[in-house]
């Protein structure tokens, strides 16, 4: 796996050189293949999830968008002229959310939790490959910096915060 040596250390000269960092998510199922599945089980539960990306000037934007597991890789897409491409373009740091389902009230130990992804938005080419039909835009693959899973305890009395980074792996807490 490649490693990043994390938040604090010199931030990488070159793509090239963060690129050698940082695991693609193919690298994640090698590493924890039990909770990469549950993260893209959670990501695959429903169609829309939610990125977060930063504007110019440095302020947050929260936009829909759909994701695909492709080739060893996350994946998503801008539109052309969207603005969370243009943000991406200029600052590829992002946070994808996944579907949210709330806990049902009395059927709290049934809930599959939560994921989220945290990463760089890497441009791999256009959206739709040149000569085919379809929408016009921007594909990024996803340098994954951290996966998070939040969910209960089996007994649904404990938050329980299950998240990988490639400095300290998986970790899981549980709070009251």
């Amino acid at each position: 796996m490649r490693r990043w040596r994390g938040p604090g250390s010199p931030c990488p000269s070159s793509h090239a050189e963060y690129a050698r960092s940082v695991p693609s998510w193919s690298e994640i199922e090698q590493a924890e293949p039990e909770f990469a599945a549950r993260v893209r089980r959670l990501l695959d539960a429903g169609r829309h999830k939610t990125i977060a990306t930063l504007r110019a000037d440095g302020s947050p934007r929260i936009s829909g968008i759909e994701c695909e597991f492709a080739d060893g890789d996350l994946r998503f897409g801008s539109m052309t002229g969207a603005r969370k491409g243009a943000d991406l373009e200029r600052d590829p740091r992002f946070a994808l959310h996944g579907p949210t389902f709330h806990p049902v009230k009395g059927k709290e130990n049934e809930w599959p939790g939560e994921a989220k992804v945290a990463g760089r938005a890497v441009p791999v080419g256009p959206v739709t490959p040149a000569g085919d039909d379809g929408p016009d835009g921007n594909l990024f693959s996803a340098d994954i910096t951290e996966v998070v899973i939040t969910g209960l305890d089996a007994a649904a009395t404990k938050l329980v915060v299950e998240s990988w980074t490639p400095e300290r792996g998986l970790r899981r807490v549980e709070r009251d």
